[in-house]
């Protein structure tokens, strides 16, 4: 079944908000982000939701310093508290940060991570992530994708297919994206495709670097 976070089936306590999925897959990620990260610098990550993956990341790559944002005061609320709460001094203060802006406030990164934003957001947000991440990030800077994608059109898992109809039931710009059509966004922004990993769930990591 496709491990993805939804906001019903989110806890709470306090200011901070629990997501199963994230419990779930975040060993499973940060052992692709430490293989393909170069080894220090600053990590921007777009919807970055409840904090548990930054703080996760941040904690267990103490030469990072990861920079969170989401559109959303409760989840950058709960960010900062999960920093809070784990006493964890590399991840920065949650930004309020629109992905499909022209310009960003973060005018320079050494990578970006972007974990279940595309299927869950119209067409333009995956735009504006390529078009930012060919503006901020240096020659072999990566950035860094995760969630269910479809390869050459079509669904890697019948759970996927089913997710995709869900998505678009509630919102019709969303929709799990296919592989070729983000390679087109990163060749256009001066990125390229450099691995797909396959992950728990029937998810995939996509890992592309600034050429």
């Amino acid at each position: 079944m496709t491990d993805q976070p939804d906001s019903t089936g989110l806890g709470t306590s306090g200011a901070r908000r629990f997501a199963p999925a994230a419990q779930r897959n975040r060993q499973a990620i940060l052992d692709v982000l430490s293989r393909v990260l170069p080894p220090r610098g600053l990590v921007l990550e777009f919807a970055s939701g409840s904090g548990e993956h930054a703080v996760h990341f941040a904690c267990s790559l103490p030469s990072w310093r990861w920079q969170p944002s989401d559109p959303d005061p409760d989840s950058r609320r709960s960010i900062d508290a999960h920093a809070a709460a784990e006493a964890c001094s590399n991840v920065l203060p949650a930004l309020d940060l629109d992905v499909t802006a022209p310009e960003w406030p973060v005018l320079t990164a050494d990578a970006i991570a972007c974990i279940n934003m595309v299927h869950i957001s119209p067409w333009a947000a995956s735009e504006g992530l390529f078009a930012g991440a060919g503006r901020i990030l240096p020659s072999g800077g990566v950035l860094y994708l995760y969630g269910p994608y479809k390869q050459n059109g079509r669904h890697t898992a019948p759970s996927n297919e089913a997710f995709d109809a869900s998505l678009r039931q509630r919102n019709s710009t969303w929709g799990v994206r296919n592989l070729e059509d983000l390679t087109a966004l990163a060749t256009q922004a001066g990125l390229a495709l450099r691995e797909v990993v396959e992950m728990p769930a029937n998810n995939l990591s996509l890992v592309f670097a600034k050429t």
